[in-house]
């Protein structure tokens, strides 16, 4: 769905509208007060059309038993700008409240709503466009709310008074107008309708060339690598020789809806100016009858021309209102006010089987059946695919079991709160996401609100405190965005102690030490070696060397168990797979 779709302005749009004004009901008094404001400054300043007539007529002599004088009009005339100028200040600081504080409620809500969604959720989207819903959609939204939404009721108010005011002022130049104006108005909405079609494919194209530079600014070490810093050039230009050719198509277009806005708006004024003078010529209308009328239909045509792009608004809005909703109407996991649960770490497979949804007909994990002892170690070794990562997916409970059943403790994995369950859990993948802020915020993730003593003990246990003291700011020390500013041994050991310090009865492993060198790969096994003690581990593994003194090996294979047993027992397998990998990984080049 492209960002800044329109939606047609029918009643289930409004019902999708009314979704998101329910984030205004905790600030409806406010609001409505606002609304009060909002009809008193319409009403009194369209009382200035006919104040300023009346001091015309005043002056040419034609004054009555309420207007005497010019200074009296001209003294009633500057109350009224007075008094409007104040209810427009409520208006915009009233609206402004509403808006800031119910748009942050809707961010807060769908935040909320995304971070305790399923995984699956997030498989089928990319996080651009999640990031895009309490961006560009709230962002659409706030027009809505903060300009929009008065707008409307302004430009309602103005015709809805301002109408049946010149008919009662003036009723032969009203008829005159409207059958003048309408065609008019008509005729520019559809010429500009045509022009913001035009702008859209602009931007669309200049979004396309936006793409080639965010692409190859990503992926430049690939660009160079390749040579292909030319071709890349040649794209770009290419792309916005289109953005420039639609850009100039679109102005030459907009230029003639500008000079046909000016002929047919000052046209209409003129036609109505001089049936306006004919009436005056013949003593039908006054000077300031003619000069209100005149003022009320430059308030009437304004709104008229208002009401397009506020219709488009609106329509816009309803496409964001759907987009976020979705969002706020998927399933959560949000649990139940927490419980604590502590596990002893006894884990087991009951003929588990598994796809993932995003791939509902390729089964990854095929009747598995695993029972893990309290305390026990054990790596799981296998070929990429196997179905490895998906057992321990499935331990976290990132997706639910489709077939058979996971037990903890002797009690299915769905009984218990999602959250009380997970906090027995402690992982150090492969690949460490370290937040952008400093080592202790990073650490301290494992367990908000632990102490710096803590957070230092959990350090020395993971052989970081020698490397972390080594720092200027020690503790303090910002790691960049993703962890850049360390090396993958220190953002690996830094994971270990966030792991140590949340302190988990279950432990997962994922190729903890795949990646680094060997001098950093001894220190995060001796880590890994104190952080396993006690607890039940899972390990998952490539490099076979490091997983020989856990307590039991499993072997995958498309999805299913095909050997299991001690190091030493699956080496006198001669025909084994795990004999086969060892064979391969250490056999001479």
């Amino acid at each position: 769905m492209e960002e800044g779709e329109k939606r047609k302005l029918n009643k289930e749009g409004i019902q999708k509208l009314w979704g998101i004004f329910k984030f205004i009901l905790p600030y409806r008094w406010t609001f409505i007060f606002g609304l009060v404001a909002l009809g008193l400054s319409s009403g009194t300043i369209l009382s200035f059309p006919y104040l300023a007539g009346q001091m015309l007529d005043v002056a040419q002599g034609k004054s009555n038993f309420i207007f005497t004088s010019v200074g009296q009009v001209g003294a009633i005339l500057i109350a009224v700008l007075a008094i409007q100028s104040v209810f427009s200040f409520i208006r915009v600081y009233t609206f402004t409240q509403v808006s800031e504080r119910s748009l942050a409620d809707l961010r807060h809500a769908v935040y909320s709503k995304i971070i305790w969604l399923p995984m699956s959720f997030f498989d089928s989207r990319r996080v651009g466009e999640l990031t895009s819903r309490l961006t560009s959609d709230v962002g659409t939204l706030q027009d809505v709310f903060t300009f929009t939404l008065a707008e409307l009721l302004r430009q309602v108010l103005i015709l809805g008074i301002g109408i049946p005011l010149i008919f009662f002022l003036t009723p032969k130049l009203a008829v005159f107008m409207l059958l003048t104006f309408p065609v008019l108005v008509v005729a520019a909405l559809l010429f500009g309708k045509f022009i913001r079609k035009m702008s859209k494919k602009t931007q669309d194209q200049l979004a396309q060339s936006n793409v080639i530079v965010e692409e190859t600014f990503q992926s430049v070490g690939v660009v160079k690598a390749f040579t292909n810093e030319l071709f890349e050039i040649s794209r770009y230009k290419k792309s916005l020789h289109e953005v420039v050719s639609t850009a100039i198509r679109t102005a030459k277009y907009r230029g003639l809806f500008i000079s046909f806005t000016i002929l047919a708006f000052f046209g209409g004024i003129v036609a109505v100016g001089w049936y306006g003078a004919y009436l005056l010529q013949t003593d039908v209308i006054s000077v300031g009858e003619l000069f209100s009328f005149i003022f009320y239909t430059s308030f009437i045509g304004a709104s008229i021309a208002g009401l397009g792009d506020i219709y488009s608004q609106m329509q816009r809005s309803i496409g964001a209102s759907e987009r976020i909703l979705e969002i706020l109407d998927s399933a959560d996991e949000r649990p139940m006010p927490n419980e604590r649960v502590k596990l002893a770490g006894h884990l087991r497979f009951d003929r588990v089987s598994f796809e993932y949804p995003s791939r509902s007909d390729f089964p990854v994990l095929r009747n598995i059946s695993l029972d893990i002892r309290p305390g026990e170690k054990i790596a799981l070794v296998g070929a990429s695919g196997a179905g490895k990562s998906t057992i321990t997916s499935l331990v976290m409970r990132l997706y639910n079991v489709q077939k058979g059943t996971l037990y903890a403790d002797n009690k299915p994995v769905g009984d218990y709160n999602l959250s009380a369950y997970r906090n027995n859990i402690g992982i150090v993948p492969q690949e460490v996401m370290l937040f952008g802020g400093t080592i202790f915020e990073n650490i301290a993730y494992g367990k908000p609100g632990a102490t710096q003593a803590e957070v230092v003990e959990a350090a020395q246990q993971a052989n970081a405190w020698e490397f972390i003291n080594s720092f200027p700011d020690k503790l303090q020390t910002v790691v960049g965005d993703r962890g850049i500013k360390l090396s993958g041994g220190q953002r690996q050991r830094v994971a270990i102690a966030r792991a140590i310090l949340k302190n988990p009865s279950i432990l997962i492993l994922d190729e903890a030490t795949s990646s680094l060198d060997a001098e950093s790969e001894q220190l995060v096994q001796q880590a890994l070696e104190k952080l396993m003690e006690n607890r039940t581990s899972i390990v998952i593994a490539h490099r076979l060397s490091t997983i020989r003194k856990v307590d039991r090996i499993v072997v995958i294979k498309d999805g299913e168990i095909v050997e299991s047993g001690s190091h030493r027992q699956l080496v006198e397998n001669e025909r084994g797979i795990y004999k086969t990998l060892l064979q391969l990984q250490f056999q001479p080049t």
